[in-house]
């Protein structure tokens, strides 16, 4: 009696749609690795996750002009960074829209006094 198991690789790998392309080429750089089709794919691999070919390819397609080094250097823009810098431009917005508002204002009471005197 022969017992053959048989394991398939696809049954416990994931379908994962995130950021582990991007943290597989992370790695990758972070170990003095070159960012490869293969070398992407065999770290997916060994995570548990079934690779899409097509996004590993644009993966590695997008990062090769991209001096990774430069990019990790430059500053991130966070909400916390945003939220205070859009205060003042809606207040710029509202001072904008308020001598809009007199002048239509004006405009009426301009329009009432000519009513008056042709009554």
């Amino acid at each position: 009696m022969l017992l053959s198991l048989r394991f398939e690789r696809t049954s416990y790998q994931l379908e994962v749609k995130g950021m582990e392309y991007m943290y597989a080429a992370m790695l990758l750089h972070s170990a003095g690795k070159e960012i490869e089709e293969g070398s992407v794919t065999n770290i997916l691999n060994a995570a548990g996750i079934s690779p899409d070919n097509v996004r590993v390819k644009a993966l590695v397609a997008a990062l090769a002009e991209v001096d990774i080094e430069e990019a990790l250097k430059a500053p991130v823009l966070t909400a916390a960074m945003v939220g205070p810098s859009a205060a003042p431009a809606a207040a710029e917005e509202e001072a904008e829209e308020k001598p809009e508002e007199k002048e239509k204002e004006e405009e009426e009471e301009d329009l009432q006094g000519l009513s008056a005197l042709f009554g």
